[in-house]
């Protein structure tokens, strides 16, 4: 078992404090669209658009590592299964009453997991090149909103929240 880097807990600690998704549809940022619905947001959380570019954000960051610290990235496995040991019971949690009230399907939880680990990701291997995309995105859950899609062509463009 691999002891976590303190930012990472630090972000996980932070995560867990936050209420996620209690601002959902709230039209309270500039700097992105605020849908009105979870029909809107899984619609755009479910386009292959937006499931391409959080999976290209995810091996962008990859390819940064191994250019910068092949011998450190060789660890990257290990550690996706031991923050996914944590991630998931995190992510259950948070979404469990909001999937269940909405009857959310699969596609978010598996969208929040996934930006959920890659937020930790990012955090524990910081040191060797900066959180980014997936940092912006925890932002986001933190304030209580859904990262859930992209207008424009990113990096141009307009985040999409709910």
């Amino acid at each position: 078992m691999t002891v976590l880097h303190p930012r990472t807990s630090a972000t996980l600690a932070d995560l867990r404090k936050a209420r996620w998704f209690s601002f959902v549809g709230v039209p309270d940022a500039e700097s992105a669209i605020v849908l009105e619905s979870w029909e809107e947001a899984i619609g755009f959380c479910s386009m292959d658009d937006w499931q391409d570019l959080l999976l290209e954000a995810a091996n962008q960051y990859c390819e940064r590592l191994v250019e910068r610290d092949e011998e450190r990235f060789q660890k990257w496995n290990d550690l996706v299964a031991e923050i996914k040991s944590i991630t998931i019971p995190l992510v259950k949690e948070k979404t469990v009453e909001v999937a269940a009230a909405n009857e959310l399907p699969q596609i978010f939880i598996d969208t929040v997991q996934w930006d959920i680990l890659h937020v930790c990701m990012e955090a524990e291997f910081a040191d060797i090149f900066p959180p980014g995309f997936y940092a912006s995105q925890a932002y986001w859950y933190v304030k209580g909103h859904f990262p859930c899609g992209w207008a424009g062509d990113f990096p141009e463009g307009t985040l999409i929240i709910y």
